[in-house]
């Protein structure tokens, strides 16, 4: 069984929105609840098993901060932690 974190990226490997990056925000049993800050977010969270996710063992560290520090999250809070996640793959 796959053990996620909230505030993990996960990458989708099955569906519509297959390989695309995400973070998780809560996890039910063997589903977790990912946004993206953008086409989802975080008031309407994509339902995904585990088995359908690859983790990335990737937590930005303000993310933590705010996780760690009870900080309610926004969406604008996700997507500048992708945007930079994204910016220093690529590099």
């Amino acid at each position: 069984m796959v053990t996620c974190k909230i505030g993990e990226f996960a990458k989708s490997k099955a569906g519509h929105d297959k390989d695309e990056i995400f973070v998780i925000i809560n996890i039910e049993d063997e589903y977790v609840y990912l946004v993206d800050g953008k086409n989802r977010n975080i008031e309407k969270p994509k339902k995904k098993k585990t088995k359908h996710i690859q983790l990335i063992h990737y937590i930005d560290s303000e993310l933590q901060n705010k996780l760690n520090s009870n900080v309610k999250l926004q969406n604008e809070d996700i997507k500048r932690a992708l945007k930079c996640y994204k910016a220093n793959k690529e590099i």
